[in-house]
C-alpha cells in the first residue's frame, strides 16, 4: 500500500506543478500580449502623425490652423 501511496503523491505533485508552470506560461503571455498591444498603438499614433504633417504640407496648414482647409474650401467653392 505503502507503494500506492507514494505513487499518488507523486502524481498529484506533478500536477500541482504542472499547473504552476501553466500560470506562469499565462501570466508570461498575458504580458507580451500587452506589449504588443502597447506597440501596436505606438505604431498607430506614429502613422497618425505622419499622415496629418503629411496633409499639412500637401495644404500649406500648420497644426494649429485648424481653419486653414476651411477657408481653402470656401475660396474653391466661389471660383467654381
Amino acid at each position: 500500500m505503502t507503494i500506492k501511496n507514494a505513487g499518488v503523491a507523486t502524481l498529484l505533485a506533478a500536477a500541482l506543478l504542472m499547473m504552476g508552470g501553466c500560470d506562469q506560461a499565462e501570466k508570461a503571455a498575458q504580458q507580451m500580449l500587452s506589449k504588443t498591444a502597447e506597440s501596436a498603438k505606438q505604431a498607430i499614433d506614429d502613422t497618425h502623425k505622419a499622415a496629418e504633417q503629411a496633409l499639412n504640407d500637401v495644404t500649406g496648414a500648420t497644426p494649429d490652423d485648424k481653419e486653414a482647409p476651411e477657408q481653402a474650401r470656401k475660396e474653391s467653392s466661389h471660383t467654381i
